[in-house]
C-alpha cells in the first residue's frame, strides 16, 4: 500500500467477501491479476472461510501431503500432513521406516485433561484464601459440571482443584487452577466457560477480586508419550548413532542450538496439528513452555543407546487437541484428513503427531550427523527455487536438475538456467 493510502474502510466487516476484496484492491491498488489469484485462491470455500475469520477476503492453501511408513502402537497409519517447507514429510517417512523392525512408535497418554486459571487479587491473606476455596471443591464440581452437561454426559467434567500462591512484582496472588477431563475436545471453550461462572463465587466466598479467567496452553496434564528403536544399522552404524548423540546433547545444554532442533521437532507436530484443523499456536506454546519447566530451555526429545547399541528416542509433551469443536469438526479437508488418520477419539490422534513429532527429530539429527541437512533439504528446495523464477512445465524438473547437480540451490543460478534453456529452445 502506498504511503496516502487509508486502511480506514467504511462498513468493511458488513460487505461481503467478494465486495470486499474489491474494496481492498481498490485501496491497495491492485491488478486484474492479482485479484483473480485471490479470488481464485478461495477455491469455492469462501463462504467458509467468512464463518471461520473476521474480514475475510479469500483463502490461502497449504500443501497438504502424507507421510508414509508410520506405524504406531501396532497400527500401519497414513499421516496427512500440511506444510509448505520442503523436506519435512519425506524425513518423516524415512525415518519411520528406519524403525519399523522394531516395532515403531509406542505411545502413552496421560489423558484428556485441560486446565483454567482464575487469578485472584487484593487478599491480604493468599494462603487462607487458598483454603477458603479448597474447602469448597464440592460447590466449585456442581458449578463447572452444570456449565457443561453435554461434556458430562460424554464422561467428562471437573476433576481437580490446583490452588498455588504465586510472588509477582506486585505482590502474591493466589490462582485457582480448574482440572478437567475434556474428552474428544481440545477443551478450551469448556474449561474457559467453568472459569468464568465460578469466578463471581470465588469473589463470594473471598474477598478477593477476580480479573484473568483463562486456560493455560501449558497443558502438562495432558501429555503424549512416544519412544521408537532404530538398529544401528539402520542409523548407518556406531560413529553417525555417537554423532546423534552427541547432537543431542547439544540441545539439551545450549539453548541456541535447542531453539532449532526443537523448530525441528515441531515441523511435524504442527504439520498434522494443521492438517485435522487444530490449533497450531496452543500447541506451539505449550511445547516450547514444557521444554523450559526444569529452569532452562532445552531439548523436547531425550536420545541414549540401550544395551543392544541401537538408538532410543524419547518424546514427552503437552498435547491438546480435539476431534470436536473449531476448525476441526466443520473444515472439510479437516474431516477428510481426520479419516485418512482413521482416528477415532483425540487420544489416539495425540498419539499419532506425538510420534510423527520424534520421527522428524530423528531425520533432522540424522541428516545433520551425517551430510548436513543442507544436501537433502536443498535437493526439495530445488524445484521452489524453479518455480520462483518462473519456470513452467518441463522447465522446472529441468532447472532443478541442473541446480542440483551444480551442488548450489540460489535463485540467480536459477535465473541463467532457465534463460539459457529458453534461448536454445
Amino acid at each position: 500500500m502506498s504511503d496516502d493510502t487509508s486502511s480506514r474502510i467504511e462498513g468493511f466487516h458488513k460487505m461481503a467477501p467478494d465486495a470486499r476484496l474489491q474494496a481492498v484492491a481498490r485501496q491497495a491498488k491492485l491488478g486484474n491479476e492479482a485479484v483473480a489469484t485471490l479470488a481464485d485462491a478461495a477455491s469455492g470455500q469462501i463462504e467458509l472461510a467468512d464463518r471461520l475469520v473476521e474480514n475475510a477476503i479469500t483463502s490461502m492453501a497449504i500443501p497438504v501431503g502424507i507421510a508414509t511408513n508410520v506405524t504406531v502402537d501396532g497400527r500401519d497409519v497414513l499421516v496427512p500432513m500440511a506444510t509448505e517447507e520442503s523436506s519435512v514429510i519425506a524425513a518423516v517417512c524415512n525415518s519411520a521406516k528406519r524403525c519399523r523392525s522394531t516395532g515403531g512408535f509406542r505411545t502413552s497418554t496421560s489423558g484428556p485433561v485441560m486446565a483454567a486459571q482464575i487469578q485472584l487479587l487484593g487478599a491480604s491473606d493468599p494462603e487462607n484464601v487458598r483454603l477458603k476455596v479448597l474447602e469448597r471443591i464440592g460447590e466449585i464440581k456442581a458449578i463447572c459440571d452444570e456449565t457443561d452437561p453435554l461434556l458430562l454426559k460424554f464422561g467428562g467434567g471437573f476433576r481437580e482443584l490446583d490452588i498455588r500462591v504465586i510472588d509477582t512484582a506486585e505482590g502474591p496472588m493466589t490462582v485457582v487452577h480448574i482440572i478437567v477431563d475434556t474428552r474428544d475436545a481440545m477443551g478450551a471453550n469448556a474449561v474457559n466457560s467453568m472459569a468464568e461462572a465460578l469466578a463471581p463465587k470465588l469473589e463470594e466466598w473471598t474477598g478477593a477480586r477476580s480479573l484473568l479467567r483463562i486456560l493455560t496452553n501449558l497443558a502438562d496434564r495432558r501429555l503424549a508419550r512416544v519412544r521408537a528403536v532404530w538398529p544401528v544399522e539402520e542409523i548407518g552404524g556406531e560413529q553417525v548413532r555417537d554423532d546423534m548423540l552427541s547432537a543431542y546433547h547439544f540441545a539439551d545444554a545450549d539453548p541456541y542450538r535447542a531453539a532449532t532442533h526443537n523448530k525441528g521437532i515441531m515441523n511435524g507436530i504442527s504439520a498434522v496439528v494443521l492438517a485435522t484443523g487444530n490449533d497450531t499456536r496452543a500447541i506451539e506454546a505449550g511445547a516450547h513452555a514444557y521444554a523450559a519447566k526444569d529452569g532452562w530451555y532445552r531439548s523436547m526429545t531425550r536420545w541414549e543407546k540401550d544395551g543392544d547399541g541401537n538408538l532410543v528416542g524419547i518424546l514427552e509433551m503437552p498435547l491438546a487437541v480435539g476431534l470436536i469443536g473449531g476448525a476441526t469438526k466443520i473444515h472439510p479437508t479437516a474431516q477428510a484428513n481426520l479419516k485418512i488418520l482413521g482416528v477415532k477419539t483425540a487420544d489416539e490422534l495425540a498419539r499419532i503427531i506425538v510420534s510423527v513429532g520424534l520421527a522428524q527429530n530423528f531425520g533432522a539429527m540424522r541428516a545433520l550427523a551425517t551430510t548436513g541437512i543442507q544436501k537433502g533439504h536443498m535437493a526439495l528446495h530445488a524445484q521452489n527455487v524453479a518455480l520462483m523464477v518462473g519456470a513452467v512445465g518441463a522447465e522446472i524438473d529441468k532447472v532443478a536438475e541442473e541446480l542440483k547437480a551444480l551442488g548450489k540451490v540460489r535463485q540467480d543460478l536459477a535465473e541463467g538456467i532457465l534463460a539459457r534453456l529458453r534461448s536454445e529452445a
